[in-house]
């Protein structure tokens, strides 16, 4: 009876409880939102008159595939198709070093129908007049990556894809993909334009008086402190080696107490021996300066530079 009482109370618990389960499951099961795929069609020119050439000088219709992850990936043995019934239309050459895509980096492949000109040169092109599907699948051929449908009617020139690189939905789980202000293939779709700190400056200081006072101010402010700085310094290691000097008691204390150079003291020092071994020179101090008159100039004389006749 114990055992039987026991098990009664076990299912009425777990009836009591089993209503809750069903309301926490069906509120999160409908507020799910798509997730962002690993693997992002990011953006696609249909169109290419004047844009981005590839390698071959050639502007052809390019996709832009977008690695959603914090991890290297490799592209090689996927395949990318614009045929809804043909998933493996062209296959992702495996052992491509460039297949490697790094964290938040893209890969562009060029839809020229040219699949010979490379790894990253498809066997289809694009039709500006219809819509274009695009899909990129698993290795198997059959697990969907990502898909992105482009409308009919893109201008040339211009791209379709998402603003930011791999949110493809907002948080109603609404699709993103848009007509792009921006062409930006192989780098990032959304480019921070202009710094607000900037913006701010340059609508309190338009004619930018302010900021040029300031960086005045500041060079001048500098400059005052590094020769406050140096004076002291200089001053301080002045008087340290004065006052060693000093406390040596040698000769040449005479010479950090006063203010004379040290040319001036070693002329005085040897003024002062010579006067004291009698050392110096007498001479004549008669000294005769005959001016010499000529009417012509030597260096100009013809005699010097004629020939002259031998004396006989």
């Amino acid at each position: 009876m114990i055992i039987y009482h026991y098990n009664n109370m076990n299912m009425m618990k777990i009836k009591s409880f089993s209503p809750f389960f069903a309301i926490f499951i069906f509120i999160f099961g409908c507020t799910t939102t798509p997730k962002n795929s690993q693997w992002v069609i990011n953006e696609v020119m249909i169109v290419n008159d004047s844009n981005y050439m590839d390698n071959f000088g050639k502007r052809s219709p390019w996709i832009e595939i977008y690695n959603n992850t914090a991890k290297t990936q490799d592209l090689g043995g996927r395949y990318l198709t614009n045929d809804r019934n043909n998933p493996t239309k062209y296959s992702i050459p495996r052992g491509d070093v460039l297949t490697q895509i790094k964290p938040h980096q893209h890969a562009l492949f060029w839809a020229d129908n040219e699949p010979f000109n490379g790894t990253f040169h498809l066997n289809f092109t694009l039709d500006p007049t219809k819509e274009n599907y695009i899909a990129l699948y698993e290795n198997d051929g059959k697990t969907l990556l990502d898909e992105i449908v482009i409308p009919a009617g893109i201008p040339a020139n211009r791209t379709y894809g998402y603003k930011q690189d791999g949110v493809k939905y907002d948080e109603n789980g609404n699709s993103l993909a848009t007509l792009l202000d921006r062409v930006t293939p192989a780098s990032n779709n959304q480019i921070i334009e202009e710094n607000p700190k900037v913006i701010d400056l340059q609508e309190s200081d338009p004619w930018g008086f302010m900021i040029t006072i300031t960086c005045m101010l500041v060079v001048f402010v500098g400059l005052i402190l590094l020769y406050l700085f140096f004076k002291i310094i200089g001053n301080v290691s002045h008087n340290v080696t004065q006052k060693r000097v000093a406390e040596s008691g040698k000769l040449s204390a005479v010479r950090s107490e006063s203010q004379l150079s040290g040319d001036v003291l070693a002329a005085i020092s040897a003024a002062i021996a010579e006067m004291q071994e009698d050392q110096h020179d007498i001479e004549s101090t008669i000294l005769t300066i005959q001016q010499v008159r000529r009417n012509y100039s030597p260096w100009s004389s013809k005699i010097y530079s004629l020939r002259q006749h031998p004396h006989k």
